[in-house]
């Protein structure tokens, strides 16, 4: 049986801080363009990027104009061919109103947190990717906030270091989860 589409969304609100407070965590160059090289590398369809900053919303639009119209598409094809699959919202829900629109299904909406212990594991997640269009939620700053994993979706469980140190970037974490998800061999 094959996979039905995947995405992966990038949230930066509401995210969490260190302390726990709730905040909104800047757009980073190097998050766009690793995560969706990844994306594409793994054959993800979209790749969200979720800010309701205005401005930030602008600074990815340029970002993506550049590597998709302007110099940047003729320089380097294949960024042009990761960056292609950016959409940036203001909310995590317009994306998945576009997500819905573009698979013409109900998306499955799976949210990641490296100190969730009650997630479903890499394999049942495989499984439940088979029936209906999934979407990855990884969260900036210190991972998604709470109300995000009260909307009863499933929380995939966390990546697993070798000694108990638990602090990937979200360019690594998507990538490992990516690879266990949509890779070849799955882990």
């Amino acid at each position: 049986m094959s996979s039905q589409p995947l995405a992966a969304a990038l949230i930066h609100a509401p995210v969490v801080d260190r302390r726990g407070d709730r905040v909104t965590t800047a757009v980073t160059n190097l998050d766009l363009h690793d995560i969706a090289r990844s994306a594409r590398t793994y054959g993800l369809k979209r790749f969200y990027v979720i800010t309701p900053v205005p401005e930030q919303r602008r600074l990815v639009e340029t970002l993506l104009a550049h590597w998709t119209e302007g110099f940047g598409a003729g320089y380097n094809p294949k960024r042009q061919q990761a960056i292609e699959l950016i959409r940036v919202f203001p909310v995590l829900d317009e994306a998945l109103a576009d997500w819905r629109e573009l698979t013409n299904a109900d998306p499955l909406p799976i949210l990641t947190g490296a100190s969730r212990e009650d997630g479903i594991p890499f394999g049942s997640c495989r499984q439940k990717l088979q029936q209906q269009p999934g979407l990855i939620v990884f969260g900036t700053g210190w991972g998604l906030a709470p109300e995000f994993y009260e909307h009863g979706w499933d929380v995939l469980e966390p990546v697993h270091g070798v000694d108990g140190y638990n602090h990937l970037s979200v360019r690594a974490a998507a990538a490992i989860i990516l690879d266990r998800l949509a890779g070849r061999l799955g882990h």
